[in-house]
């Protein structure tokens, strides 16, 4: 007798939020192990490129890139290659050279050097050159970089990888609203309003392919509505305004999750960057107002 594959679900707290991994399509046994391999996975791209991990790359080049070429992990260089790709296409509207503004704005702890320069800060990833040998180098001192407008999704991505490596048929990653799927059926994702999240949006239908929301930060103990979306204009130096959230759906985690800042920050001009990289998205205003590209008939409504 043939047996039924099994499914297999966990979670765990990774990448400052909770990670949802499941599995189906195989042997009890190489489910778990996929699973185990998925979140190994999320766990590495955590120590590598998090700010808050005084060994991982971003903190060696935060601390060294601008006197010397750091030589980095793969991956990371991976990281950084699509993230000077966005940037350019995104006439700066996505730029990882983010931190010192993170810190201004109070969005993570503030560094010393931040402390003592007061609120002025540079962004400017045309200052990072990617050298052979995966090394870089920072040509501005001001410059420090933050990878967590695009790590998430690729951490997503590389989890996903270790599911199909290890045998499963069907997988789904879900961290904190980046995730992603592939396998034969259909994951149906509820959407919700990033203004108050008991509301649901639109339900979409993925299959082979990612979604990646931004949207502002929920203390249910205070209030049932989310705060402000904390997303900063690297043209400006501050915050996005007006802007509930937005979400974004491509064929990687990594693209719809770096998008989803492209999208909160330009609006309709990141059409074009939208339709480079095969994606669509949705974008809620505070006033409720939504707008959708035109690919994406599952939410053509207003949220208000």
């Amino acid at each position: 007798m043939t047996r039924a594959c099994d499914s297999v679900r966990r979670a765990r707290p990774l990448l400052g939020t909770f990670v949802d991994v499941a599995a189906s399509g195989g042997p009890r046994r190489v489910l778990e192990a996929a699973i185990e391999s998925a979140f190994d996975a999320i766990a590495e791209i955590h120590r590598l490129m998090s700010v808050h991990v005084r060994t991982s790359d971003v903190s060696r080049l935060n601390r060294d890139a601008a006197t010397r070429a750091v030589c980095v992990h793969p991956s990371t260089y991976r990281v950084l290659e699509m993230a000077r790709d966005l940037h350019r296409r995104s006439a700066g509207t996505f730029d990882v050279a983010i931190a010192p503004a993170m810190e201004a704005h109070g969005l993570f702890p503030a560094s010393a050097e931040v402390r003592r320069r007061g609120p002025h800060v540079i962004c400017g990833g045309e200052s990072i050159e990617l050298l052979s040998g995966q090394r870089v180098r920072f040509h501005d001192p001001g410059v420090r970089i933050d990878l967590g407008g695009i790590a998430k999704g690729f951490a997503v991505d590389r989890a996903l990888d270790a599911l199909r490596r290890h045998g499963a048929s069907q997988g789904l990653v879900n961290a904190g609203g980046d995730l992603a799927a592939f396998g034969p059926e259909v994951q149906t994702v509820h959407l919700r309003d990033p203004r108050d999240p008991s509301r649901v949006l639109c339900r979409i239908a993925l299959r082979d392919g990612a979604l990646a929301s931004t949207g502002g930060r929920l203390d249910p103990s205070v209030t049932a509505h989310a705060g402000a979306v904390p997303v900063i204009d690297p043209r400006r130096g501050r915050p996005v305004d007006g802007i509930a959230g937005a979400t974004v759906r491509a064929s990687s985690c990594l693209v719809a999750d770096a998008l989803t800042k492209v999208v909160v920050v330009g609006g309709e001009s990141a059409l074009g960057v939208l339709d480079h990289y095969g994606a669509s998205a949705l974008l809620v205003a505070r006033d409720g107002s939504l707008r959708v590209t035109s690919d994406w008939p599952e939410a053509r409504r207003h949220a208000a």
